[in-house]
Parts: C-alpha cells; sequence; structure tokens
C-alpha cells in the first residue's frame, strides 16, 4: 500500500513539474532549450552535425528521467550522479548557444538572408540585445527577407510605437493650437481696448480744442 501510494505521489509530481527540481538552476536552461536545439539540425548549416544534434536530445531526455526518478524512492542515481551529468549536458549547451551566435555574425557578414533568419528565429540568441542590428539588417535586405516571426514582432512594436507618439504628438499639437487661440483672443480683446482707449483720448482732445477756441473766442470778443 504505501509504494502505491509512493508511486502515485511521484506520477502526481511528475505530471506537475516541469522540470526536475534538484539543480533547478542548472537543469532548467538545458531542458527549457533542448526542443530549440533540437530544431537547428532543420538549418542546412547543421545539416552535418545532425547526428551529434540527436544524440544531445536523447541525452537531455535521459537525463531528466532520471532528475525525476531522484525525487522517488526507486532511483537508484545519485544526486552526485545526476549532477555530473548535467554538467556535462551543460557545457555542450553552452556550445551550441556560442555557435548560433557566430552564425548570427556569419549571416550579416556574409549577407546569408536565410541563415540570417532561421538564426534569428531559433530563440537561441538574445535578438532584444541585437533589435537595433536585426531591424538595420532587414531594412538593408527587405526584398530577400521574409519578416514572420521575431522581425515582425519588433516591426509590429514599433509600428505601436510610432502611432503612440504621432497621438501624443497631435494632442501636443492641439494643446498649442489652443493656447494660440488663446493668444489671439487675448490680443484682440487688448486690441479692441486699445482701441477704445485710443478714441476716448480722442475726443477728450478734440473737446479740450473746442474748449480752448470758444475760451479764446470769448477773450477776443472782450
Amino acid at each position: 500500500m504505501i509504494k502505491i501510494l509512493l508511486i502515485i505521489s511521484f506520477l502526481t509530481t511528475l505530471l506537475l513539474a516541469k522540470n526536475p527540481i534538484a539543480y533547478a538552476a542548472l537543469g532548467d536552461v538545458i531542458y527549457n532549450n533542448v526542443d530549440k536545439i533540437e530544431r537547428l539540425k532543420d538549418i542546412d548549416a547543421y545539416k552535418l552535425y545532425e547526428n551529434d544534434i540527436l544524440e544531445y536530445v536523447k541525452d537531455v531526455h535521459k537525463t531528466k528521467k532520471n532528475g525525476f526518478l531522484l525525487e522517488s524512492a526507486e532511483s537508484t542515481l545519485s544526486k552526485k550522479e545526476y549532477l555530473a551529468s548535467l554538467r556535462k549536458l551543460s557545457k555542450k549547451n553552452d556550445y551550441f548557444i556560442r555557435s548560433v551566435n557566430m552564425n548570427f555574425i556569419v549571416a550579416m557578414r556574409d549577407e546569408d538572408c536565410i541563415l540570417f533568419s532561421q538564426i534569428i528565429n531559433s530563440e537561441l540568441i538574445d535578438t532584444q540585445t541585437h533589435k537595433q542590428e536585426i531591424i538595420d539588417f532587414y531594412f538593408n535586405h527587405s526584398d530577400e527577407i521574409d519578416p514572420a516571426g521575431v522581425i515582425q514582432v519588433y516591426l509590429d512594436e514599433d509600428a505601436k510605437l510610432k502611432a503612440k507618439r504621432e497621438a501624443l504628438a497631435k494632442r501636443h499639437k492641439t494643446k498649442q493650437m489652443l493656447e494660440k487661440e488663446k493668444i489671439e483672443r487675448i490680443r484682440k480683446n487688448d486690441k479692441v481696448e486699445q482701441e477704445e482707449l485710443e478714441k476716448e483720448l480722442q475726443e477728450e482732445v478734440r473737446k479740450k480744442k473746442i474748449e480752448i477756441r470758444e475760451h479764446q473766442k470769448s477773450e477776443l470778443a472782450n
């Protein structure tokens, strides 16, 4: 009965956990990359390494299974042995990552648009770090590159950013126009007031002149 419960508990853990818990910091990187590395065999530049890739994938799946077994009472593998396997796989994982990053540089240098597209969509390079390089290369070879994938994501992001900038500029322009209209109204009102003041002054001057002339006539009459 206890054995059955242990098996059920192990199976539950296996179903719920994506990767083995032991040494997860090292194992997660390997297990999360394995499918991406397996897809490299479909790239012409890696055809010669297809057997090596498949062998690596096989070793990763075997090690992952052993990692889950460590969490059961049925395991005959020690944690030390499991860790040694992870370290060995980690070196190969890092090798593939370096290789992909090198081929990214080679693709741009040789203007190999097919390899370039395959590499940036492999999910094995940090495309965010290389975003500007990717966009620049695409615009220089847009007639040869299908933007589907990473490039399309960036184009959509830039389109949204551009739309946002234009909306902000339009709103800012509207605000400036309102300010301009307000200033024009103030100036217009000031002009009207100035004109009315000038009329009043002119009327006062006119009346003063008439008063002076009347006064002069009165003095001459005497």
